[in-house]
């Protein structure tokens, strides 16, 4: 049996979320509904820019928040990732610790600079638009890979958003050629419609010869196969790997289990937030996965969970909210 369920990695961001209405996105130019890579300069304008109003704070990235769904279900979970000898990669590495997630990050040894940012603005119909500086982030490398760990898990999990950085794309293919070697399943998620767009080489590239398991939102996996024809795309995700999962909001989600489509319906509810869903969907389907549950079981799982988290502020749930929809 491995030690871990999951071996993610990707850029460690302390998130500041704020609900602003679209003239105000308008008024700050921020383009609605994509993540941006913003300068330092611009990360200081936008806060000073933003001060009036009210932020709620977390560790983030896109697969950190998998991982935790992971640990929070009860699975292990280990998270690779870069943050500065500052407060707030002081504040990353205590808040993963509290998650129960294990991490190449030392508490004595981090490098100087500043940890990876992102200002993550939620408008009145759900949407998310994020601008993020990554800061260090930027720099991850194979440096902060642990192959003993990725060799002792069920999958390696890799975040798209890895791509914009030389040495981050790097360090993905070769912890993938890691896992490969060890025998442990591979898995990435496309992560944004803007990396797909201007990364879509690399992102090939990180994919390699193909995925065990790819994750995608139905805009990533049009922009990916360039098509507007959801068939398309199906076809086109299938020479990429052997299972993916594509999701599509109130329409549900389509699972391919190697042989066969799954549709899934979404479960209804009110979405305030849709930060973290499809974090959130990836962690509860390879945390069932990884626990005995059929393909179609953990995609219902994780159905359920995206609908949760979508309906309230933030990307995660309570550890225990998590936890009760095993039972649910």
């Amino acid at each position: 049996m491995p030690k871990y369920n999951l071996y993610a990695l990707g850029n460690a961001l302390v998130d500041f979320e704020f609900e602003l209405d679209e003239t105000k996105l308008s008024s700050l130019a921020i383009d609605k509904g994509v993540m941006t890579l913003i300068d330092e300069e611009r990360h200081h304008h936008l806060v000073s820019e933003l001060a009036p109003h009210e932020v709620k704070k977390a560790c983030g990235g896109s697969s950190a928040n998998t991982a935790i769904a992971v640990r929070q279900f009860g699975g292990q979970s280990f998270y690779s990732c870069r943050v500065a000898n500052d407060d707030s990669g002081l504040f990353y590495l205590e808040d993963l610790q509290r998650c129960g997630v294990d991490t190449n990050i030392q508490a004595n040894d981090r490098p100087d600079g500043v940890t990876g940012k992102c200002l993550v603005f939620v408008t009145p119909d759900a949407d998310r638009t994020m601008n993020t500086h990554l800061g260090i982030a930027a720099e991850f490398s194979q440096d902060e890979l642990v192959p003993e760990a990725i060799a002792d898990s069920d999958y390696l999990y890799i975040e798209g958003y890895l791509v914009s950085s030389p040495t981050g794309k790097a360090a993905a293919i070769k912890a993938r050629d890691i896992a490969q070697k060890a025998g442990v399943k591979t898995s990435l998620s496309l992560s944004d419609p803007n990396m797909v767009s201007f990364f879509k080489g690399g992102l090939l590239e990180m994919i390699g010869d193909g995925l065990d398991f790819l994750f995608a939102n139905e805009t990533e996996a049009l922009k990916l196969a360039d098509t507007q024809d959801i068939q398309e795309a199906i076809a086109h995700c299938q020479t990429l790997a052997k299972q993916f999962a594509i999701t599509r909001g109130a329409q549900g989600s389509l699972i391919f289990d190697g042989d066969s489509i799954i549709e899934l319906d979404a479960v209804p509810v009110k979405a305030i937030d849709t930060v973290g869903a499809g974090d959130m969907y990836a962690g509860a389907l390879l945390y069932g996965i990884t626990h005995g549950m059929t393909l179609p079981d953990a995609g219902k799982l994780a159905s359920k969970a995206s609908a949760r988290i979508v309906s309230h502020l933030g990307p995660r749930l309570a550890a225990e909210e998590t936890r009760s929809l095993l039972l649910s």
